[in-house]
């Protein structure tokens, strides 16, 4: 039986529950929009510590309890230095893109299970997992940014052309659209793209599968693979550093401003049809 186990805090937006001992689900849970922000870094990082720090588990899945959102930009309406200032992870990098490498690093099989949006720091969060499966019918993932002048921070220019080609890597990045599961699954964007009824059980079934293999031999292989792989730490921080540049240039905040008045960060179009909002920008001139 799967055991909560939280930090103490009194919001709670990243719930760990061990379905067993080798297998581990961490829940992400910030409604209405599950928006990541400096507050949810702190929950998410112990989660992270955990996973590297425990010798049995093996695989972890994470989702979603919020309806329509898988994880989705980051928080806008936070001021910048309640990121700025905190200090680097282990890797040397800031905590977002630290996170995310430990993830993709670490000696246990990560798997995104996206039902809803994963846009932004959500699509980040899924490349940086071992392995991604989605809903056909719900799941919408995009690296949004560049339609608000805003240069993606968390990994993807490193990790998307690794995976899905240099050409369609820049098809995500540069047309800002939402993707639809079935072409994600195409693009290889994600490794299946599954009917919304079938996605928890086909996930379930492979997380227990591998949850029951030799941790040593999961690590090994992951090791290996991730030679062969994941971009380097340096182009990684190359990404944050240029978010960062991008988000304080008097364009990007000129079309985030847009943004707000329209009903970004709140329940609603916008971040209903991110996509096609951040497509409006900028027509006039």
């Amino acid at each position: 039986m799967a055991t909560s186990v939280k930090t103490g805090r009194s919001t709670e937006q990243v719930l760990l529950a061990r379905i067993s001992p080798r297998y581990w689900r961490v829940t992400l849970n910030h409604p209405p929009l599950n928006i990541f922000g400096p507050e949810t870094i702190p929950q998410f990082n112990a989660v992270v510590t955990a996973l590297e720090a425990d010798q049995e588990v093996r695989v972890v899945v994470f989702d979603s309890a919020v309806e329509g959102f898988f994880l989705t930009h980051y928080d806008f309406l936070a001021p910048l230095e309640d990121s700025t200032s905190m200090p680097p992870g282990p890797t040397g990098l800031p905590p977002l893109p630290d996170m995310l490498v430990r993830i993709s690093r670490a000696p246990v099989v990560s798997i995104a299970s996206i039902r809803g949006r994963a846009t932004g720091v959500g699509s980040e969060l899924a490349l940086a997992c071992d392995m991604r499966f989605a809903s056909r019918e719900k799941a919408l993932l995009s690296q949004w940014e560049l339609g608000a002048g805003l240069v993606p921070g968390g990994g993807p220019m490193a990790r998307l052309p690794r995976l899905i080609g240099r050409g369609r890597a820049l098809e995500v990045l540069l047309g800002a659209d939402d993707m639809p599961g079935d072409l994600a699954e195409r693009y290889g964007y994600v490794n299946r793209a599954l009917p919304d009824t079938e996605l928890d059980g086909f996930v379930h079934a492979l997380a227990t599968r591998i949850s029951n293999f030799d941790k040593q031999g999961i690590g090994e292989i992951k090791r290996m693979v991730n030679m062969a792989t994941l971009p380097p730490v340096s182009e990684i921080a190359l990404e944050w550093d240029a978010f960062l540049a991008s988000l304080q240039r008097p364009a990007a905040q000129a079309r985030i401003q847009e943004l707000m008045k329209s009903g970004f960060h709140k329940p609603g179009d916008v971040e209903t049809r991110l996509g096609y909002h951040v497509g409006l920008l900028g027509r006039e001139a």
